[in-house]
């Protein structure tokens, strides 16, 4: 069986309607979306209707959660005051754009999905904003898999498209209680796998193409797809509906736009 997982599509329909037509050509069996649908993008409607119209099971992004709750539900840290300036206007540009209807079907997404030995969060299984980088300390990044019961972790958030593989092996946890108790626990850990799907709206890999994965179960490999489209198209959108012009800019690039050095200890404030 062959599992398409899409993430990060951010109103961006020119990208999701070529990735959808990609999945189609590779004769995918099953679709799974990690959310964030809207943000962005020039298109949060379309995007919408068309994951409902094809009933791809999705879960929440962070996105779609500030959508429906408002700034304050973000728990996020922007890395520069400039970036949460641009994530708010992204933010309130969307909150009046987007239909009732689509907010209420962002509103009932799940934080995660399971099939078999597969489990789809957008961010981790803990949080919709903590990001799953392939840097993470192997321990950590075990216990993110461990906490789902799934053999693959499949997320999103980074908009980075990546495979990484935990191997197995013996672990230990020494906990030490006061005064002097020590308890020791070791227990063994199967191969585990994460696998970060990119982004089908707004890549950060260094080229504008779409990104996706696709999963086949029979022969237990992962398959990194990039997808060319006309972004160009959806640059325009961008600028015509009034969005910030930065935003169609690092989408031509496929870069998140360099602010960090900026104020590199900002915390949000949504």
């Amino acid at each position: 069986m062959k599992t398409a997982v899409i993430s990060c599509i951010h109103a961006n329909y020119e990208a999701l309607n070529a990735v959808l037509s990609d999945i189609d050509a590779q004769h995918a069996d099953q679709i799974y979306c990690l959310g964030d649908l809207v943000g962005y993008g020039p298109h949060p409607n379309a995007v919408v209707e068309m994951i409902q119209a094809l009933d791809i099971p999705t879960c929440q992004g962070c996105w779609d959660e500030d959508v429906v709750e408002g700034l304050n539900a973000c728990e996020c840290s922007y890395p520069s005051v400039l970036a949460e300036h641009r994530g708010r206007q992204a933010h309130e540009w969307t909150n009046k754009a987007i239909h009732p209807e689509t907010r209420e079907f962002l509103a009932q997404l799940p934080l995660s999905l399971r099939h078999e030995n597969l489990c789809f969060v957008h961010g981790s299984p803990h949080n919709q904003h903590e990001y799953l980088l392939p840097e993470m300390d192997d321990f950590v990044a075990l216990e993110r898999v461990l906490a789902t019961g799934a053999d693959i972790l499949f997320c999103g958030h980074t908009h980075v498209p990546y495979v990484r593989s935990l191997d197995g092996g013996q672990l230990q946890i020494k906990v030490t209680l006061p005064p002097t108790v020590t308890a020791h626990k070791t227990f063994s850990a199967p191969l585990k796998r994460i696998v970060n799907a990119g982004s089908v709206g707004e890549p950060r890999h260094g080229r504008p193409n779409a990104t996706y994965v696709i999963y086949d179960s029979e022969s237990d490999r992962v398959t990194l797809r990039e997808v060319e489209y006309d972004y160009q198209k959806t640059c325009a959108a961008i600028l015509e509906k009034g969005l910030p012009a930065i935003f169609a800019w690092r989408l031509a690039q496929g870069l998140e736009f360099a602010e960090r050095a900026e104020d590199p200890s900002h915390i949000c404030e949504r």
